[in-house]
């Protein structure tokens, strides 16, 4: 039955698709604004779900799951003419009396798997692009996250045509079954490993994906960095939902010099936080589900707890930790924590960091504390990573002007703003020929004109 819908539901899409009515730049802009228009009204009830799913804070809700997504609605709904706009480029004189042109075409049908740590926002963001682009679009949101996934199905279906936007709820056995079919593009927001099994379903049909994974972002605190001001960024950071971030500095690199500094001021950053016991702390979130609770609980054991420690299974609490004397053999160093442990590792010189990161598979973020450009310059200039901050953590996804995305084991394709219209959009290239004159050079039969092409490619080389 569920594989019997899917394909209904698909071949509605196909055929909405196929009627052009989401080509429309009018079309798409009202779309937009009728899906703000919805986030606005239901607020309150985004985030008491997240709160059911996550006990997810309403400033931390507000701020990455629900505030987050305006300026993206809004940077399209503006630019949706200009983006789409067929593109005029420059044409090589090979091609005399010729026009070249881009023209951004909507793929079609497009799947969207969302994740669960920030189960609405993952989400949403992708769809605000394939609208923005012209597709239609499946989502899929995370069974992890039931009370989220509840909401973001009610307010698809009350207000979009399913035939345009429709949502399937469900665990692995639904996802095993939407994949099965044959989309124009799929997005998926998750780990790794799913990651692999997305890729590896979508190559059965040709199908081009966009894989926003994860990995062990790495965080350098160098012997020049403002200490109080990067304790407070990080541990925003790294606390913030619990850990449970795809961004989140996974572990620290500190020099040797200022590492006893800095982690005295960490630990007193974490208790002005959430203070001295942060399980009664408003401002602070729980682990998803009793399999992630116990995995992270686990990794604990790696290293020497000087900071938090405290767990509660009964309601999937993990303090705020901070973990000394790790190795780099250690299970937390092989695999993203994903939740509130902080390993610490001292460094000698930027050569000896570089070179534990570079060991690493390429993360999705990087954050650097530095006030010396020559570090900044060496480290960007050594270093590969989807993308990340100098003196900061996470912000940089909350820039519409900033492509995100991963690379290598961490991700691939980019999205927000006009890279999230690119990702959804097929450049479709158009060379325009004159009828003028018809240059007879490349016509056979070619006789010893090859003597003459040889001249022009030297001349136009």
């Amino acid at each position: 039955m569920m594989t019997q819908n899917i394909r209904q539901i698909l071949q509605r899409q196909r055929e909405f698709f196929s009627g052009g009515a989401t080509r429309d730049i009018a079309f798409r802009k009202k779309q937009l604004i009728l899906l703000e228009k919805i986030i606005r009204k239901n607020e309150q009830r985004i985030m008491q779900a997240l709160f059911e799913d996550l006990r997810k804070p309403e400033f931390e809700s507000y701020a990455a799951e629900i505030g987050i997504l305006y300026p993206e609605i809004r940077t399209a709904a503006k630019n949706i003419h200009a983006w789409a706009k067929p593109r005029r480029v420059s044409t090589p004189v090979l091609h005399f009396l010729a026009s070249s042109y881009v023209y951004q075409e909507p793929y079609g049908v497009t799947l969207i798997i969302g994740p669960w740590n920030y189960p609405f926002q993952l989400t949403i963001a992708p769809l605000i692009a394939a609208m923005s682009a012209g597709n239609c679009a499946i989502l899929k949101p995370s069974e992890l996250s039931p009370a989220t996934s509840g909401v973001i199905a009610h307010l698809i279906s009350e207000h979009f045509d399913p035939a345009y936007i429709a949502v399937f709820e469900g665990g692995v056995d639904e996802t095993k079954s939407l994949l099965e079919e044959k989309f124009d593009y799929i997005f998926f927001t998750g780990g790794t490993a799913v990651g692999k099994v997305i890729m590896n379903a979508a190559a059965r049909h040709l199908t081009p994906v966009t894989l926003e994974l994860g990995g062990k972002s790495p965080t350098i605190v160098h012997r020049d960095a403002h200490l109080e001001y990067a304790a407070k960024r990080i541990a925003w950071g790294k606390y913030f939902n619990a850990g449970q971030t795809c961004l989140a500095p996974d572990y620290l690199l500190v020099h040797r010099e200022i590492k006893e500094r800095f982690i005295n001021i960490f630990k007193k950053t974490i208790i002005s936080f959430y203070g001295d016991d942060p399980s009664k702390s408003p401002d602070y979130a729980r682990i998803i589900n009793d399999r992630h609770f116990s995995r992270i609980s686990a990794l604990m054991k790696s290293g020497t707890i000087i900071h938090g420690g405290q767990t509660d299974p009964g309601t999937r609490y993990i303090a705020p930790t901070v973990l000394d004397n790790v190795r780099l053999e250690d299970p937390i160093m092989k695999e993203e924590i994903f939740g509130p442990l902080f390993p610490v590792i001292s460094y000698e010189n930027i050569e000896e960091a570089l070179n534990i990161i570079n060991a690493m598979p390429r993360p999705l973020a990087l954050y650097l504390f530095t006030n010396d450009t020559k570090i900044e310059t060496l480290v960007l200039r050594n270093t590969s990573f989807g993308g990340g901050c100098i003196n900061d953590t996470v912000s940089h996804v909350g820039s519409t002007n900033l492509p995100f995305g991963g690379i290598g084991d961490s991700g691939m394709g980019l999205y927000h703003g006009k890279a999230g219209f690119d990702t959804f959009s097929h450049q479709r290239s158009v060379l325009k020929r004159s009828n003028l004159i018809d240059m007879k050079l490349r016509y056979p039969p070619y006789g010893k004109r090859v003597n003459l092409l040889k001249k022009l490619f030297r001349i136009i080389g």
